[in-house]
């Protein structure tokens, strides 16, 4: 087998020179390009939900700090009706007819209030065709006009106020900072989305600073959630802020390679090097006139 291949490294090849060398740069850009692809949008976990269990319980989502800014939403009993009749068509089969959930299918939205509803629909992570599937960001099955229509339905049923996040009155810095510290471990330190153990962490190039907020305060799936002690209005202002711009980050270094850190940089450095350590020793070869 060895001389096997020795001899495929050394004889002469009937292609010519610059053809080869060419053929090498373009597969070696191909594989580097592949490595570097974004995830398709609406991808599903890798492994689901685990074997046996369903989405976990929903926690209660924290409410804004006393003072801190909040979203409004419309209302009014028209848009409740609406929502009414939209939930009954599309939710209660899981979340039960009054809300009250389902056991071990769908947990309960009575006093969930508006973020959470909002979150959910918005991002299209609801409703799920199976319960046991994780929920990941989707293209809306509602309109803006039929989401505010349930948010105004289901916070009728009582909840916080919707937490939201300017991202202009945040530090980059410090959202930088707050970031790594609470986030970076599943969301990867530019913000593009990971493994973690039984659940995908999304990415968050299409999340804005209203979901930010509202996602930190109520924790979806299976993401922890921060009241307003552990994470303030300024402090989610900043990460907002610096999500932002992990959109557009200054690659100092020279190709970003997608901005997923030194693992996949460390994997095109070997295969572009043993592609030019094979092509060079293939080159050599070729000037080897005796057999082996």
């Amino acid at each position: 087998m060895k001389r096997v291949f020795v001899r495929w490294l050394t004889h002469r090849s009937r292609i010519p020179p610059v053809l080869r060398l060419s053929l090498a740069v373009v597969l070696a850009a191909l594989a580097a390009v592949g490595l570097a692809a974004p995830a398709s949008q609406g991808q599903q976990s890798l492994g689901g939900a685990p074997s046996g269990e369903v989405n976990p319980p929903s926690k209660s989502p924290e409410p804004p700090g006393p003072g801190d800014p909040t979203k409004t939403f419309p209302d009014s009993p028209a848009l409740r009706i609406e929502g009414y009749n939209l939930y009954q068509q599309g939710c209660s089969s899981c979340h039960g007819i009054s809300l009250e959930g389902t056991a071990g299918v769908a947990p309960s939205l009575r006093g969930v209030g508006a973020g959470p509803v909002d979150f959910y629909l918005s991002t299209g992570r609801m409703p799920l065709e199976q319960p046991r599937e994780e929920p990941l960001r989707n293209e809306p099955a509602y309109d803006r006009s039929q989401i505010d229509a349930l948010i105004a339905f289901i916070s009728s049923y009582g909840g916080p106020a919707a937490p939201t996040a300017d991202p202009s009155r945040g530090d980059l810095a410090l959202g930088f900072h707050a970031f790594t510290l609470n986030c970076a471990g599943c969301h990867q330190i530019v913000a593009r989305g990971g493994i973690t153990v039984n659940a995908q962490a999304p990415d968050l190039e299409e999340t804005t600073p209203q979901q930010i907020a509202e996602a930190v305060r109520m924790g979806p799936y299976l993401m922890p959630h921060f009241d307003a002690t552990a994470i303030d209005q300024h402090t989610l202002d900043s990460i907002a802020r610096y999500v932002l711009w992990t959109r557009h980050p200054d690659d100092a270094g020279g190709w970003g390679i997608y901005n997923i850190g030194p693992i996949p940089e460390g994997m095109v450095a070997w295969f572009i090097g043993l592609a030019a350590l094979v092509l060079v020793a293939r080159l050599i070869g070729e000037r080897m006139d005796e057999p082996v």
